[in-house]
């Protein structure tokens, strides 16, 4: 059997937890990223200790609260167990699928139900694709400057693998799917952008085989024929466990030490597609059956029995009332939509946005948009991109946070307040912040924390000059009257400064 039984036993209510205040203390150490909040790898996750914080103490229950860079959608979850309505708007459309998943969420029974119908239909057709020349199914192949070097099967019993040398047969048989014309993605868009490692000359064929895009088409087609919410489940399954699906997949050798496995002076181990559309000489082609069941198997495991009751729609009704649902979740340039706010109706912005040149987030979508069937708006977005033809420099994202400024402030009540997340370390990243109250006499720098991320990331810890904190700085809208105090608890948050920040406190560099 491919798939767990969901548990019978009632589980604790989803957002439980957060009945219970957001601590400081909590903020110092962070949980990292498990269950639901672990199920997609979304780059720029941040830690919801510190938004949980920020909406509990900067906001009242009814509140509007809004994220205009939505990202993984965290934010969302937070806001709406605290009893405020929201707003999340991102141009990635990949985004806005996560989202709404989070908020409309498939018991784990029908999730369960869904998955058993389309392995019976499917299963085998793929399994098939991968048998063997003695009609065993291969778990993995081994491939080393293009030719399969290894298979490896699933034992029947214990844990460990079998390798077995290739024959011509197996090579036969993945060049019988290599012409394949997949049905379900569209082309892709890519850049010359040496930064994850893309160009405008890669394709599908350079990412996945012939073979896994036969069966990805066989996992869309199935899934399909659900309803929407089991339908978005089952997609972002797929799209969680294409990393592993794709040639992206490293064979990491001798790790930990020399040791001995079948008579090799080198052990192999199954990497993961970390960041970026790096196809290594060495690498893993694992079957996609087994890829979409490890995932569906996690999510399994965190869907909560007992459902939250979210009302949102993703679309902006100009002419009924602008918050009659519980949230709002819109595919598009921030600075469009806020156009269709009413002035002074957003209690707290609390945001993500791109920092410098770190994460080209629209450009890593682009392999899960393709297989969503979503375009993606690489014009618009708002992004420090080292593909120099999009022609998206500091200097010009300075101008566009600088228009998303102009339309935010608008939106804001008098006394409302901005948290925007932000770290880098060139001093042009922070020129629009430097300049927001010179500028903009309608805003208030209060102060600002430095944030520590609540996730070990391979990313993070290992590439030269990854920063390991942002900073959460605090801004609020001067009113009319007389102005409520601020906060007193946000400002024994360890770190709090009232000074705008000078040091890139990871790096020790002077940024202002």
């Amino acid at each position: 059997m491919s798939f767990h039984v969901p548990s019978v036993e009632i589980q604790a209510e989803l957002f439980a937890d957060f009945k219970s205040p957001t601590t400081t203390r909590k903020m110092l150490d962070p949980a990292s990223y498990t269950g639901l909040a672990g199920f997609h790898k979304y780059w720029g996750k941040k830690p919801t200790e510190s938004v949980s914080y920020l909406v509990e103490n900067l906001t009242d229950e009814g509140d509007v609260v809004m994220d205009p860079f939505l990202g993984s959608g965290l934010v969302a979850i937070e806001c709406l167990s605290r009893n405020r309505k929201f707003v999340g708007i991102d141009i990635n459309p990949f985004s806005i699928e996560l989202t709404s998943f989070f908020l409309s969420l498939p018991r784990p029974q029908d999730y369960y139900n869904a998955l058993k119908k389309i392995e019976n239909e499917i299963a085998e057709e793929i399994n098939n694709t991968y048998r063997i020349h003695d009609g065993r199914v291969a778990s993995h192949y081994l491939w080393e400057d293009g030719q399969i070097a290894s298979i490896w099967l699933k034992p029947e019993n214990g844990r460990t693998r079998l390798e077995i040398e290739p024959t011509q047969d197996d090579t036969d048989t993945f060049s019988r799917y290599q012409s394949y014309e997949p049905r379900n993605f569209r082309n892709l868009t890519f850049f010359t952008n040496p930064r994850i490692n893309v160009k405008p000359t890669m394709s599908l064929r350079d990412i996945f085989t012939g073979r896994a895009l036969m069966n990805i088409d066989r996992i869309i087609d199935s899934a399909k024929s659900f309803p929407p919410p089991l339908k978005r489940a089952l997609l972002l399954t797929l799209t969680s466990a294409s990393g592993q699906m794709s040639n992206m997949v490293f064979a990491i050798k001798n790790r930990g030490g020399k040791g001995k496995h079948n008579g090799n002076d080198t052990r192999i181990e199954v990497g993961s597609w970390v960041i970026g559309y790096w196809i290594p000489k060495t690498h893993f082609e694992i079957n996609v059956w087994n890829c979409f069941t490890n995932r569906a198997n996690k999510l399994l495991k965190a869907l909560p029995n007992i459902q939250p009751s979210f009302r949102f729609t993703t679309e902006f009704d100009k002419n009924g009332s602008a918050f009659s649902n519980d949230a709002i979740l819109l595919n598009n340039d921030c600075r469009l939509e806020l156009q269709n706010l009413p002035d002074k109706s957003i209690s707290f912005i609390c945001t993500d946005p791109p920092h410098s040149d770190r994460v080209p987030y629209l450009e890593l979508s682009e392999m899960w948009n393709s297989i969503l069937g979503h375009n993606s708006d690489f014009e618009n977005e708002i992004v420090v991109s080292n593909a120099k033809e999009r022609g998206k420099s500091k200097s010009v994202y300075n101008q566009d946070m600088t228009e998303f400024f102009q339309q935010t402030i608008r939106v804001l009540k008098d006394e409302g307040y901005i948290a925007l997340f932000f770290n880098a370390r060139d001093e042009e990243s922070w020129e629009y912040l430097k300049c927001i109250e010179k500028t903009y006499t309608a805003l208030k720098f209060m102060g600002c924390f430095p944030m520590i991320y609540s996730a070990t990331s391979v990313v993070q810890d290992n590439r030269k000059g990854a920063m390991k904190s942002d900073y959460v700085l605090i801004y609020r809208k001067n009113g009319t009257g007389s102005s409520r105090p601020f906060p007193v608890g946000i400002t024994t948050i360890k770190g709090w400064s009232n000074q705008f920040p000078e040091k890139n406190r990871s790096d020790r560099e002077k940024v202002v």
